[in-house]
């Protein structure tokens, strides 16, 4: 740590004009078009369940109980989308949130009978988006309400549409990212231990997830500094890092490059351990609970479980573009490793104050898309110059 360096406060400029206030219409137009879009988009699963659905999620959800889900978000969406009229704001925005639901209706709403689902190798997961989308918005969004670190960041934060953008992708791509992470471990089965695996699968329950979770943070903590550090792979994890303000929709942002590669590399670890599904069950929901909660713009105090756990407050630092911090807090789930290998960074009376790379990224999906190869390429042509 930097005993030199003078920590300031972080200044969040107000933006009145995209925070949501009640009775505008805003919150209603808003709320009107995401439940119009869902209940569109799971219409349109119920359809197409072998083409639209991942086979892995299916097992876990009841699809005829959330049908009375879609029902009420159906109806919520249509009247989000009246009460813009009576409001007498936003109206394009509820209008907009009545067509799609109304598309939805024509297309069968939640009435699509539910039947035996013929499994694809390959899909989009768009009932992964759904849920995934409605309880981050319900869990995160409600904590960032209630005990947010920084009170005039709005929703609608610099970058959010993009970070909307990345979290759809992400989320629709599951599968793909699924297939490849098990072709990759696939060649893996050399190094398998069948008396390890009985000896793992015997240990009490909570013993096998902290084990999942420290040999899978082990893998991640060395990847993601290999990301950091080895100057060839920066471009595609800077990605991430361009994100100039947290919230809980921010850790979407991502390169397709690095989202393949970390769910393949995490995989080795569980791979070889085997431990009951149970355990894997465990360790899947806290990653991804985890993983969002990380990046949350909120003051929630941990007390001591965040010298275990990584926290906002830990992962925060990770983010910051200030000098102390840049290249530390590599955890994905525990500090352990960077209290390890010396990349701790934990102010304990500070946040950061600034967030994003020293070098501004492109601001566009496609443009951020192309920028490691950019990188690459302007690389290349400078060492065939010299």
């Amino acid at each position: 740590m930097d005993e030199q360096y003078q920590y300031q406060q972080r200044d969040v400029p107000p933006r009145p004009h995209k925070a949501f206030r009640l009775g505008e219409g805003k919150i209603s137009g808003f709320a009107s078009v995401c439940l119009g879009a869902l209940s569109l988009l799971a219409v349109l699963a119920y359809l197409y369940p072998s083409y639209l659905t991942t086979t892995e999620l299916r097992a876990v959800y009841d699809a005829k109980e959330l049908q009375q889900v879609l029902k009420y978000g159906m109806y919520f969406s249509l009247f989000f989308g009246l009460l813009t009229f009576v409001l007498g704001g936003y109206r394009r925005l509820g209008l907009t949130g009545i067509g799609l639901t109304s598309t939805a209706f024509l297309l069968g709403g939640w009435q699509i009978p539910v039947g035996p689902v013929a499994p694809k190798a390959l899909s989009l997961g768009v009932d992964w988006l759904i849920l995934a989308f409605l309880g981050s918005v319900f869990i995160f969004m409600t904590l960032e309400k209630l005990l947010p670190r920084y009170k005039d960041q709005v929703i609608l934060r610099p970058g959010w549409g993009l970070d909307l953008w990345y979290f759809v992708f992400n989320h629709l791509a599951i599968s793909a990212i699924l297939l490849y992470a098990n072709y990759h471990v696939s060649h893996f089965h050399w190094a398998v231990s069948d008396e390890v695996q009985a000896w793992v699968q015997a240990l009490p329950l909570w013993v096998q997830v902290v084990a999942i979770i420290l040999a899978a943070d082990f893998v991640l903590y060395w990847e993601h500094r290999l990301f950091h550090e080895v100057g060839f792979l920066w471009p595609i994890h800077a990605v991430h890092h361009s994100v100039e303000d947290l919230d809980w929709l921010a850790g979407s942002r991502g390169h397709f490059i690095q989202m393949f590669s970390e769910r393949a590399m995490v995989m080795v670890p569980l791979y070889l351990l085997g431990p009951d599904k149970a355990a894997l069950d465990i360790y899947v929901a806290f990653a991804a609970l985890q993983a969002v909660l990380i990046h949350c713009n909120t003051r929630l105090h941990f007390g001591p479980i965040k010298y275990l756990l990584v926290t906002p407050w830990f992962h925060h630092w990770h983010h910051s573009s200030e000098k102390p911090a840049i290249d530390t807090n590599y955890g994905a789930h525990t500090p352990i490793y960077d209290w390890l290998f010396g990349t701790l960074h934990v102010p304990s009376q500070h946040w950061p104050a600034h967030y994003g790379t020293t070098k501004p990224l492109p601001r566009t999906f496609m443009g951020q898309l192309s920028y490691p190869f950019a990188c690459w390429l302007a690389r290349r042509k400078t060492k065939g110059a010299d």
